[in-house]
């Protein structure tokens, strides 16, 4: 990864000033954009008829490549597709949705059973064709990497027992372990490092944001109205929705002690991914490892 070239270094930014009383954060858009998983599975897949009453895929199913089979996820284009865990239903799949992507990605057993509870038609990726299919189409590893550090974060609150929206975070929290937040700051290099002293004011709610941000060093506390709702440490992230919909940040970001941030924008994001894929499948696989692990905390 070192002749990587993403052209566009960060630059710290100006102290961010605080906007006008009266000014009220854009709500933020949605993270999925049926849109975008379209475009990268008619790209990258392909489309299968599937019987009413098959099964996709079964709960605690493992591909093996010794086998010649392949976890795949799936694009539901048309038909029903419910979902069962441990024998109970535990959700729907509608038209435009995407399923069965987190055993697809980080290679763990299936956590449902789905079936085609009507004839379907669906678009069919598995692990081979996520890697040619993110070069040419990289906004959608962008988008897959959004949803599941939302999903990470909401099952950290319930751990805390507290709300989402209030969580009092005293643990820190992480995607990254140290082998890949080693691997980030060598892809990105020196260039897109930026660093802000104890008690420097990293983000503002309501301000215009462009870059997220992956702890390299130190502590960020993320605030909402005065109180700290997450403490971000080392393989943390922080401001992700600036690379997915480009609108207000939505919350306060502070640095607790000294801090290295690496900081990346959508144009440097897109580019990595479109220079190696298998580093965008890395990054998907790390987050959907941490969601998994703490999936199995919560279950205990």
């Amino acid at each position: 990864m070192d002749d990587l070239d993403f052209s566009q270094p960060a630059k710290k930014p100006a102290a961010p000033a605080k906007p006008a009383a009266s000014a009220q954060p854009a709500a933020p858009a949605p993270i999925y954009n049926p849109a975008i998983a379209r475009d990268f599975f008619a790209t990258a897949g392909k489309e299968e008829q599937v019987a009413a009453g098959t099964k996709l895929f079964t709960e605690n199913e493992k591909a093996s490549r010794i086998l010649l089979k392949r976890d795949k996820m799936y694009l539901l284009l048309e038909g029903q597709v419910g979902l069962t865990a441990k024998g109970k239903p535990v959700g729907s799949v509608k038209v435009g949705e995407i399923f069965g992507e987190m055993a697809a990605i980080s290679e763990s057993p299936r956590s449902a059973t789905a079936v085609a509870h009507t004839d379907c038609r669906v678009l069919s990726v598995d692990d081979k064709q996520l890697n040619a299919g993110l070069q040419s189409k990289p906004e959608f590893a962008l988008m897959l990497m959004s949803i599941m550090i939302n999903r990470l974060r909401g099952m950290i609150s319930r751990l805390l027992g507290t709300p989402a929206a209030a969580a009092d975070a005293a643990k820190e929290t992480r995607v990254f372990d140290k082998a890949m937040l080693a691997t980030l700051a060598k892809g990105l290099g020196a260039q897109n490092t930026v660093r802000y002293d104890r008690g420097k004011v990293i983000m503002v709610q309501g301000q215009a944001g462009a870059f997220m941000y992956v702890v390299q060093e130190g502590r960020v506390a993320i605030t909402l109205r005065g109180t700290v709702v997450e403490r971000v440490g080392p393989g943390g992230v922080f401001g992700e929705m600036a690379l997915v919909d480009q609108g207000a940040r939505t919350a306060n970001a502070n640095a607790e002690a000294d801090c290295a941030l690496l900081a990346i924008n959508r144009q440097i994001f897109l580019n990595l991914v479109k220079a190696d894929p298998t580093f965008g499948v890395s990054l998907l696989t790390a987050i959907a490892e941490r969601v998994r692990n703490t999936a199995a905390g919560l279950n205990n």
